[in-house]
């Protein structure tokens, strides 16, 4: 049986992480076995249990470096550096015209010169797995540590770091 106090801050890392997407919804997204740099994203979700799409073009190292098995990461930084995340899951290619058309818009349009029948677009889907989170929740002692270029230690950070399956 698991602890309640562990599924408690498991559910609330896991709240603050969604509730951060959705007010800054950018991720760096890669391919492990790539090998190469993580591209930056800005995610489309629905939900918090769902997949993370993302528009992407076809000729990007990543949608050229897709194969049969996609494992791959995003990484996430929330503003004012106090959220931080690492996401492993599935990425495939989804070009279902029911989800292009339902996060369409004009900021996506502008990448887009011939619109959602644009031959360069494609709709990435990414499943995600598995999450791990940390909440980065200074001490005023920490602060001032950080300020006056004093050493840091553990009980310096009040935050909160839980990893699990999604």
């Amino acid at each position: 049986m698991s602890d309640p106090a562990t599924q408690s801050d498991t559910s609330e890392a896991l709240d603050a992480f969604w509730s951060a997407l959705e007010s800054s919804p950018f991720l760096m997204l890669g391919l492990p076995a790539q090998v190469a740099h993580s591209m930056p994203m800005t995610a489309q979700f629905d939900g918090r249990h769902g997949p993370i799409w993302f528009y992407g073009s076809r000729s990007s190292r990543l949608v050229e470096g897709l194969t049969s098995t996609n494992d791959a990461m995003a990484q996430y930084v929330g503003e004012g550096h106090k959220l931080f995340a690492c996401i492993s899951g599935m990425l495939t290619i989804d070009n279902n015209p029911a989800i292009i058309d339902k996060f369409w818009s004009n900021t996506v349009e502008a990448w887009y010169p011939q619109g959602k029948s644009d031959p360069d677009l494609v709709m990435l889907r990414f499943d995600p797995a598995n999450i791990e989170i940390w909440q980065a929740d200074l001490s005023l002692m920490g602060k001032l540590k950080m300020m006056f270029g004093g050493t840091m230690k553990s009980q310096d950070i009040q935050g909160k770091h839980v990893e699990t399956a999604l």
